[in-house]
């Protein structure tokens, strides 16, 4: 989201904007130069005859009284401005390649489809050590291996306390290895390295540059794998495979062969997942199936320092294997071989500001630039993606059954809560069923999407609710530090001791959050043991990582979780699976609910039953005769997802159509819907073939002081609307603004 500023003529000439004045041919050289400002063009600079530039390196220019950073995007043999008034490129930082052609090419297509200043796009996409001026330091790799003295060490006479130091030396005796490799045998790994290195035992060397690599065929394929493998190994140049494999049935056994295949042709692979949470653990088993291959990961996680680095190794192509969140699929890969986005229908995979580009969608563009094919793995595929597989866009895989035998999906059972009475939000069949669990000493798992104690709190004397001072949202009550607390803007404060209206004492939780059911069943089963995972108990660095070590262990009886437990985590233990409150979704205002639904409690519920011991889900519904849930008890995605297009296709809405969604924000509210409401006169008058709907309330109209409106247009396709929303465009950034910061976001998820 950005404000365009009005610039006055008179200040143009030290910005270096482009006038109108005519073009006028320079004898010296001009390059144009990407910048992080929120103006759709690029800035014409000189280049003295010493200088050597080339395009894609990061520069150092003048822009107004600063130096900014900005990438050399291209030459010109000409500029609007006069040669008198050209400013020179300060200094040219080569410390790090310049971005490769191709890269250039997919950020301008991101830029253009997107509606989003190219000089935004390009600067957002790198690593933030990149887009400051301190020089990159590009740590070389190393490899670890015996010295001479450490080959004539008897392994087998040191003392068993160093089993770490035995464990280094036994896999050193066998090859080289790279530090990564070496922590893979323990996490004690690096002090017992510096150790042996302090003795002489090991030392540093250079790594080999070897093609070939080692694979750990742990597990055998079975037919429906091995098909789907075949199909996307044996496509020449581009194609996007749509992995339709339900859950347990073996996705990451088919990406870790596909990389295997590609690997072995000389490539580099990427691997796009939606979440954080899911990184360190893939990157852990990855590594277990390609123990001498460099594989790095990309995500906001990392320090800078170290996101850099492995940037750096991913544009090198030392990186074979690169596995990151959404801003991953900007990495430079000059070996690029295969793109794999598994979870493709998550909605984490959309950015929801600066740039709101969805990953996936740039990841799709980028295969079919690069001529290499794509493969988005789901158990419930986006109805966009599903209905691409459908029309023959895409080719469709299917993975029926689940990979681990005989582990089959869970049995779905739906409890009608209006019949049943509650014990803080859990029913007694749900509560016997963990109980039974705890006998067999079996884990459950109870979901919730909902943390804190309760929604809201309210006065049961006059009806007051804890409402956010900035939002239009409710303060979620937090019992562990009694406090309120605003889950959208952040703003918290002390529970009261009366109701600050009428001074009634009485003061109620309403509703359920993660932490009222712990509370709860630590009430039920004292002597269970209840591991509570959500946003507030994983907060601490490295607490998300001991909580699912836990649960691996089997020192965990009860799991009360949220969609961080949703995906991507294979417990073998685990059984039950119960689901609290989940109908809210049926009757939203977003017309997308219901499909997410669906995928969420598909997800969740895969959880149950996955190794050799039979898995359940009860969810508790006021409405378990719902088409919905009818789908999600038969397993049957394929069902589901036809009655939603069908009534996409009766609605008029996405797949079947195209939008984009303007939105504003200001601190009036009056100022927000005057700019729309010009934007929407002004989007009337182009007369192009789209369809204009009404200037509306965000579905959250307040958030941190701001008034949030919005506009929608759509139209039956794409080409049409994006021709209009160019023209549009060039309109909206003539329109007042003052204090109003606006977006465009092109194939909104949420409106």
């Amino acid at each position: 989201m950005w404000t365009i500023k009005k610039l006055h003529i008179a200040q143009w000439d030290s910005l270096n904007f482009k006038q109108n004045t005519g073009k006028i041919l320079h004898k010296m050289s001009i390059i144009r130069v990407a910048l992080d400002v929120p103006l759709s063009t690029l800035f014409d600079y000189s280049v003295s005859a010493e200088m050597r530039i080339e395009i894609g390196q990061r520069v150092l220019v003048p822009f107004g009284r600063k130096q900014m950073l900005g990438i050399a995007m291209e030459w010109a043999e000409n500029s609007d401005l006069e040669a008198t008034r050209l400013k020179p490129v300060t200094q040219v930082l080569d410390d790090v390649p310049p971005l490769p052609q191709d890269m250039l090419t997919l950020l301008r297509f991101c830029s253009d489809y997107y509606h989003f200043p190219l000089g935004m796009t390009v600067l957002s996409s790198l690593p933030a050590r990149l887009r400051s001026v301190e020089p990159i330091v590009v740590k070389q790799s190393v490899d670890y291996a015996l010295s001479a003295a450490g080959r004539a060490v008897e392994v087998a006479t040191l003392p068993k306390r160093r089993v770490v130091q035995q464990r280094i030396l036994r896999a050193l005796h066998e090859a080289p290895r790279s530090g990564a490799q070496l922590r893979m045998l323990s996490h004690g790994a690096p002090a017992a390295l510096k150790r042996l290195l302090e003795a002489g035992w090991v030392e540093a060397c250079a790594p080999t540059s070897c093609t070939a690599h080692s694979f750990n065929d742990a597990h055998a394929l079975t037919d429906e794998q091995r098909q789907a493998v075949e199909a996307v190994t044996q496509q020449q140049g581009y194609g996007c495979f749509l992995l339709h494999g339900i859950t347990g049935s073996g996705k990451t056994e088919v990406y870790v062969h596909l990389m295997h295949e590609m690997l072995q042709r000389g490539g580099q692979v990427l691997l796009l997942v939606p979440e954080i949470n899911l990184t360190p653990q893939l990157e852990n088993y990855f590594r277990s199936r390609f123990p001498d291959v460099v594989l790095v990961s990309l995500h906001s996680g990392l320090a800078d320092g170290e996101r850099a680095q492995n940037w750096l190794k991913a544009q090198s192509g030392a990186a074979r294997i690169v596995l990151g969140t959404r801003l991953a699929v900007f990495a430079p890969l000059p070996k690029l071989g295969l793109i794999l986005a598994d979870e493709e229908h998550d909605p984490s995979f959309k950015q929801q500001d600066g740039l709101r580009y969805s990953a996936r969608d740039v990841a799709i563009f980028r295969a079919s630039q690069r001529g290499v094919p794509i493969v988005l793995g789901s158990a419930t595929p986006s109805l966009e993606s599903w209905h691409n597989a459908q029309s023959g866009r895409y080719r469709l895989l299917r993975l029926t059954q689940r990979a681990v035998l005989p582990a089959s999906l869970p049995t779905v059972r739906c409890m009608d809560v209006t019949k049943l009475p509650l014990q803080d939000g859990l029913s007694e069949p749900l509560l016997t069923a963990i109980e039974t669990r705890l006998q067999r000493k079996e884990q459950s798992l109870i979901f919730i999407n909902r943390r804190g104690y309760s929604p809201v709190l309210m006065c049961s004397a006059c009806g007051w609710l804890s409402e956010c001072k900035k939002c239009a949202g409710k303060l979620v009550l937090h019992m562990k530090d009694r406090s309120l607390r605003c889950h959208h803007c952040g703003y918290q404060q002390r529970v009261p001791p009366a109701c600050p209206t009428c001074g009634d004492a009485d003061l109620k939780p309403v509703g359920i959050g993660t932490q009222r059911l712990e509370e709860t069943l630590q009430r039920r089963f004292p002597q269970a043991r209840i591991l509570r995972v959500d946003r507030d108990s994983t907060r601490n660095k490295g607490a998300w990582s001991a909580m699912r070590k836990q649960i691996h262990d089997g020192e965990a009886d009860i799991l009360i979780g949220t969609q961080m437990l949703a995906k991507g985590h294979d417990f073998p233990n685990l059984t039950l699976v119960g689901v609290i409150s989940p109908d809210g979704a049926l009757y939203s205002a977003d017309f997308r609910a219901s499909e997410k639904l669906f995928a969420q409690l598909t997800q969740v519920g895969g959880r149950a039953g996955r190794a050799d011991k039979a898995g359940e889900v009860i969810v508790q519904s006021a409405f378990p005769n719902h088409p919905l849930f009818q789908a999600l008890r038969a397993h049957d995605y394929e069902s589901w997802a036809k009655t939603l297009l069908a009534e996409r296709s009766l609605a008029g809405l996405p797949p079947f159509t195209f939008q984009a969604l303007l939105s504003a924000e200001s601190l009036q509210e009056q100022s927000v819907m005057k700019f729309l409401h010009q934007a929407r006169e002004s989007a009337e008058q182009i007369g192009a073939a789209v369809e204009i709907y009404g200037v509306v309330p965000a579905a959250m109209p307040k958030r941190a002081n701001h008034h949030r409106a919005q506009l929608l247009v759509q139209s039956d396709a794409r080409k049409t609307l994006q021709a209009f929303l160019r023209s549009w465009k060039t309109e909206l950034v003539t329109l007042p603004s003052q204090k109003v910061r606006w977006a465009l976001d092109i194939d909104p998820i949420e409106n």
